[in-house]
Order: structure tokens, then C-alpha cells, then sequence
């Protein structure tokens, strides 16, 4: 199994969303904010190869959004996730498996585009696009506290022209030799997570439990989150599963840190021990 990164942009989001209840004297010296208290994010989406299967985990936005839509986020810099799976040597045809975390339009975005006519397609054609039931019903008909973060055309082509497969998550969590599976309810209904078992070093794809390194401090917790107790709850157990465990977190929304090992320190507390590069990891 290689694993590597694959960057699709960067954009903004409000610093005091990201933060929740944490003063901005504290977040604001970790990603400090512009004048109109936005902060800059990846949307660092992950390629798992595998035997004959190209793995993409989540999409970023995309760009099929009009100026107004964007004009909140302000996506911004030199990636994109073409560009990225190009300098992969890849093509959208070489996709055979999309795993979609969730479906808020910053993770799933990508999954879908628009053709010049205005017809919405799947992005990559020869994949199968992965999700579970229970998640894609909380999407389609939304609360009005995530309404504006699921966005029906980024998800619903998908089932139209038959590319998207539900994961039966009363099965287990073993999705694939190597590769599992952790549902979450804290941020969203049915979020998943995936455990990889690399023969270097386990690693965990934290999505949006633990969007960035920040977010390791069990204080820091997104006012995005619907359900922010169980979030903490959440990571009370994956942060010292990891460290038990000398794993790597990856960070799908951290500018600076793919990812990390975890230590404790003199007050008993799970840190970050070491930053690192996926590439160190790419066999």
C-alpha cells in the first residue's frame, strides 16, 4: 500500500468556527486571522494505492460553484486537484475508487462536475464513489444548521448515474485488506474516518475529527460540529488509540502539518511529538 497526498486547494473559513469555544488570544497565534477574522485551510484530500485499485479519499470544492458561493471561501493558491493527481502521474480516468468521508461541499465538491452544456457528471468516470446510507439521508434532507454546507449537486449526480455504493456500517469496520473504517457522529451523521495499517507505520486520516494539528488540544473543537460533546467524547478515544499505538494522524485541513506522531507532555496531555511529510511514508 503507498499512500500520498493530494492537495486541492486552499481556502477560508471564520477562525472563531474553526475554534469553537477557545479565546481568539489563544487560536489566533496558531493560524492567525485577516481582517475579516478568516483563517487559511488545506483541503488535503489522500491517495491510497493498492493492488490494481487508485483510492482518492474526499475532493475538496471543486470549481463548479458560482462567484457568490466562493466569494465566502475565498479558495485561493496554486493547487488543484487535477493538477495534483497529474504530477501523480494520473489521470480522472485512473480513479477507481472514491471514498467520501462526508459530504459537506468542502469534501465532496470535487466529486461531481459541470459540463459546458450544465449538466452535472461524475469527475472521475471509472470510480465507484463511497458513502454509507445513514449519512446520505442526513445530507439530502438537511438541518438548517448544515443546510448550507450540503450542496445537492456535489452528491446526488453520483446516485443518478449509478456510481455511488453505501458501506453497510453495521458490518464492521474492516473496509478493505488494510483499511478501516471509524464512524463518527460529532461533527455530522455518519461521518467515517479510515484506519490504514502500512507496514512502516499505522496512520489515521482524522477528517474533520481533528481538522488540523490545532485541534489535537480536546478543548478545540469546530462550532461546525452538531454534536460538539460527542466530538469530545470522540476523541477521547482515537488521540490515545493513536498514541498507544505510535500511529500517524493526517490532517485533511492543517496548511503546515500532513501529519503527526503523538506524545504526552508533563502535564499528561496528548501533543504533537513530530511533524512529518507523507512523503516519507510513499514505499
Amino acid at each position: 500500500m503507498r499512500v500520498s497526498s493530494i492537495q486541492s486547494g486552499l481556502f477560508k473559513l471564520d477562525g472563531g468556527a474553526m475554534f469553537g469555544v477557545v479565546p481568539k488570544s489563544m487560536w489566533n497565534r496558531l493560524n492567525p486571522a485577516d481582517e475579516n477574522n478568516l483563517c487559511t485551510w488545506s483541503m488535503r484530500c489522500l491517495l491510497i494505492e493498492t493492488g490494481e485499485r487508485r483510492i482518492l479519499v474526499d475532493t475538496g470544492m471543486g470549481d463548479k460553484q458560482d462567484d457568490r458561493f466562493r466569494s465566502h471561501f475565498c479558495p485561493h493558491g496554486p493547487y488543484s486537484l487535477v493538477k495534483s493527481l497529474d504530477e501523480k502521474g494520473l489521470k480522472a480516468e485512473d480513479i477507481t475508487d472514491v471514498f467520501l468521508t462526508h459530504l459537506h461541499f468542502d469534501h465532496v465538491g470535487g466529486a461531481v462536475k459541470r459540463l459546458d452544456d450544465g449538466s452535472l457528471v461524475p469527475t472521475f468516470p471509472n470510480a465507484t464513489y463511497w458513502s454509507n446510507k445513514r449519512h446520505y439521508d442526513w445530507a439530502f434532507d438537511p438541518n438548517e444548521r448544515e443546510r448550507a454546507s450540503f450542496l445537492k449537486e456535489n452528491f446526488v449526480p453520483l446516485l443518478e448515474h449509478s456510481k455511488l455504493e453505501f458501506l453497510d456500517l453495521d458490518r464492521g469496520d474492516q473496509w478493505l485488506p488494510g483499511i478501516g473504517i471509524h464512524t463518527v457522529y460529532g461533527h455530522t451523521e455518519g461521518m467515517m474516518l479510515l484506519e490504514l495499517e502500512l507496514p512502516a507505520r499505522k496512520m489515521y486520516y482524522c477528517a474533520d475529527l481533528i481538522p488540523s494539528s490545532n485541534h489535537i488540544k480536546m478543548p478545540y473543537i469546530m462550532s461546525y460540529d452538531v454534536r460538539p460533546l460527542e466530538t469530545l467524547r470522540e476523541k477521547q478515544y482515537l488521540l490515545p488509540k493513536a498514541l498507544e499505538e505510535d500511529a500517524l494522524l493526517i490532517f485533511e485541513h492543517d496548511r503546515n502539518v500532513e501529519c503527526c506522531s503523538l506524545t504526552k507532555d508533563h502535564r499528561g496531555r496528548i501533543v504533537i511529538k513530530q511533524a512529518f511529510c507523507l512523503l516519507d511514508f510513499e514505499s
